[in-house]
């Protein structure tokens, strides 16, 4: 006869491994925020805390969701979504110049970023619907990059291209793994190589276009449009291998660095904790990820193996993206390093991934206690 353990046995079920982990990512980031502050836990440590503690609660009640009601659920949702999207065009609140928010009173929220996921769960419902022996017709890729170019293009509408290209990804990342024919990508990517001209020129606004040029060569403009990538790289290589220490850094703290605590954060912290700091953080972060892919292997239905693959590769991308940014290896997007950046965008989209990972997880294990 077994003792009884006096953790309630539906939080004993969770992959505390991972969870773990991120409780370690996220609290090192709080670490640099009260850093950046100038060793204050304001404005940002004890709100990104609150936060912090919000969401993961949060994760773990979306832990408890049926897989089937994800299923079921994708495609209203993203309709939902894609209409909260119009209403941003028509009613949303304006921001640093962008438009990208939707003020309910009680909260101010950013459909973009719920889309994120939630491209994955509708291309994911789209392929687990389609008979597998149709997923190399042409009626397997329309309504897939309809469903990808409609919140994508009114995205872009915001402007904000960073996040557009994250949708992008995730919805690319699910129709890849669903079993497109990878020379249609290799032709959608000659098809983009010859448009990027077209769309640098035509379609992006003044600073999207500055920002795509400028990072192939920003000492060109050192102290313009060149200004963060430039700032973010000297931050990062003064850094060295064991950094200048807790408090120490120079770059944050005498605002050379723009963004610092946001976008730029992970210049922050190379800067003060250096190599060792950074591998800690890309290590962790690899971990959770590698946590993700094998969530969705293990998955028993093709929707999970679908919705868990791309779910793990939007974490993916987030950091990816992010550390090319700020290392001067892509242009600046907009995309911050999630649980680690300061706001509540990018660490509720992660929990969302997270919550539903969590939950495929729990339906791969078999557990049937509801």
């Amino acid at each position: 006869m077994s003792r009884p353990s006096i953790i309630p046995a539906p939080l004993a079920a969770l992959p505390w491994r991972m969870l773990l982990l991120v409780i370690g990512i996220a609290g090192f980031g709080l670490v640099v925020l009260f850093s950046a502050a100038g060793g204050n836990l304001r404005p940002w440590a004890f709100s990104q805390g609150i936060r912090f503690l919000v969401f993961f609660v949060g994760a773990i009640a979306l832990s408890r969701v049926r897989e089937d009601v994800w299923r079921q659920g994708a495609l209203p949702a993203y309709v939902v979504i894609v209409v909260m999207l119009f209403a941003v065009e028509l009613l949303g609140a304006v921001r640093g110049g962008s438009q990208r928010w939707l003020d309910l009173g009680f909260i101010r929220l950013q459909p973009s970023e719920i889309m994120k996921p939630a491209i994955v769960l509708a291309c994911a419902r789209f392929y687990d619907m389609l008979p597998p022996n149709e997923t190399r017709r042409f009626g397997a890729i329309w309504p897939a990059a309809l469903l990808i170019g409609l919140p994508a293009g009114l995205v872009m509408l915001q402007p904000d291209l960073g996040t557009a290209l994250m949708i992008t990804a995730g919805g690319l990342t699910v129709m890849f793994l669903a079993g497109i024919p990878l020379r249609l990508f290799v032709g959608g990517g000659l098809a983009l190589a010859v448009c990027i001209p077209l769309a640098v020129n035509f379609a992006l606004h003044d600073y999207q276009r500055n920002r795509v040029l400028i990072f192939m060569n920003p000492e060109s403009d050192p102290l313009g449009t060149g200004y963060h990538i430039s700032q973010s790289k000297i931050a990062i290589g003064s850094g060295g291998v064991t950094g200048k220490g807790f408090l120490n850094g120079t770059q944050s703290h005498l605002d050379y660095l723009p963004e610092g605590h946001t976008d730029f954060v992970f210049a922050t912290m190379a800067e003060e904790w250096g190599l060792f700091g950074g591998l800690f953080i890309i290590g962790a972060y690899l971990l959770v990820i590698r946590w993700g892919v094998d969530v969705g292997m293990r998955a028993r239905t093709r929707f999970a193996k679908l919705a868990a693959a791309g779910l793990a590769t939007t974490i993916f991308f987030y950091v990816a993206i992010n550390l090319m940014m700020v290392m001067g290896l892509a242009p600046v997007v907009g995309i911050p390093l999630p649980l680690v950046s300061f706001g509540g965008s990018a660490q509720m989209t992660t929990f969302l991934c997270l919550g539903i990972l969590m939950s495929i997880d729990r339906a791969n294990r078999g557990d049937r206690r509801r």
